[in-house]
């Protein structure tokens, strides 16, 4: 399915929660990996306001395109942050999304 640029130039974003390896099999805790470069992937949560609005939203990234102490509460700029629909089917149960991912989060500081 094809991805969306999401223009964030003139938000402001915090840190919502700090980064969590992102994982392919909770089963096994089989990591998730780019699949470009095989970089681990973590999820961090990220408020974006603009224009009066404000959004959590659960974004991928590669481990490499984060630096370490992101925490909550911290200012950042997001760098390709993409948006993608998704639609699976398990167990006989249909379901759908969006899902988010970005090429870096750099701090503001």
């Amino acid at each position: 399915m094809p991805s969306f640029k999401i223009d964030v130039s003139t938000a402001v974003v915090f840190v919502a929660t700090a980064p969590t390896p992102k994982l392919a099999n909770a089963k096994t805790g089989e990591r998730a990996m780019d699949r470009e470069t095989g970089a681990p992937l973590s999820t961090v949560g990220l408020l974006v306001s603009d224009e009066g609005e404000g959004n959590l939203y659960q974004v991928t990234i590669p481990e490499t395109g984060y630096p370490e102490g992101l925490a909550p509460g911290m200012p950042v700029r997001v760098v390709g942050l993409k948006a993608r629909d998704w639609e699976n089917e398990f167990n006989g149960q249909k379901r759908h999304g969006i899902s988010f991912r970005a090429v870096a989060i750099t701090s503001v500081a």
